[in-house]
């Protein structure tokens, strides 16, 4: 009976007089981290595929601004001054759905996440704490990019006309970006600290507090001054000012706005990057 042999053979080790190349294809592919920014890309995708499933986040995300933006709209039970009601509300309720996604919704999530271990295992992973951040953040700046286009559908079909100024646009993106990342880190620090369930509480309770006071369904100036100076070191009032100036009244906001986000994404930021806890 003949025997065959099989055409393929195993690579030679070189020791034995294989070739470096045949000792390569041993070790494909190669072991090793991702870049960075490939780490933070795959899991920025990963948490916005989570966000956009979670129906209790929709709600409060999406749901929410609308019905007030609609409802105070069309009605007259909250006072917020002379000219369109619309455009008055629109800057507001633009800044609620901003810190409502990259504040509360982030901030339960995470905590949750955390108590469920799900952090402690990215812990192992070679994603760093800033990695995270990152893809947290670009999750949520997805998100709100989806509500911002709703939002504004929905305020041009009742009528809203922006004030845009020269550079007024521009403006506004920049204290969205800006709103986003100092709402995320102080989101971050509260869940990587805090238990889950003080995080649930705690994400609520300054998300009533800052609706109350921040300046969102109408101008701090209805307030005491003592009380009108405390609250405008608030991000989410920086933030509706902000956009009420650009947006409504078609110039460009003053720097004070800029550097009470620019202080809270430093403060809060350093804090998240120090203090966060995988477990």
């Amino acid at each position: 009976m003949t025997e065959h042999t099989s055409s393929t053979s195993l690579p030679t080790p070189a020791s034995d007089g294989g070739s470096p190349t045949d000792d390569a294809a041993l070790f494909t592919p190669a072991p090793g981290a991702a870049p960075l920014w490939r780490m933070v890309a795959a899991q920025a995708g990963l948490e916005l595929r989570v966000m956009l499933r979670h129906g209790e986040q929709f709600l409060l995300t999406m749901v929410i601004p609308v019905l007030l933006l609609v409802g105070f709209s069309l009605t007259t039970v909250l006072d917020v001054g002379e000219g369109p009601r619309v455009d008055a509300l629109t800057p507001g309720v633009l800044a609620l759905a901003i810190m409502s996604t990259s504040f509360t919704g982030l901030a339960i999530g995470t905590g949750f996440e955390r108590r469920y271990g799900v952090l402690k295992r990215l812990g192992a992973t070679p994603l760093s704490r800033f990695g995270l951040l990152a893809a947290k953040t670009l999750a949520v700046l997805a998100v709100q990019a989806i509500q911002i286009t709703v939002l504004c559908a929905v305020a041009l079909a009742l009528g809203w006309s922006p004030a845009l100024g020269a550079g007024t646009a521009a403006a506004a993106v920049l204290l969205v970006l800006l709103a986003t990342a100092a709402f995320s880190s102080l989101a971050l620090l509260m869940a990587g600290t805090l238990r889950a369930e003080a995080t649930l509480a705690g994400a609520n309770l300054v998300y009533v507090l800052m609706l109350g006071l921040g300046g969102v369904l109408f101008p701090t100036s209805s307030f005491p001054a003592p009380v009108e100076s405390a609250v405008a070191l608030l991000p989410i009032t920086a933030l509706s000012s902000g956009l009420r100036t650009a947006l409504a009244d078609g110039s460009l906001p003053g720097p004070a706005v800029y550097a009470v986000l620019a202080a809270w994404v430093l403060v809060t930021g350093l804090l998240a990057s120090r203090l966060f806890r995988w477990d």
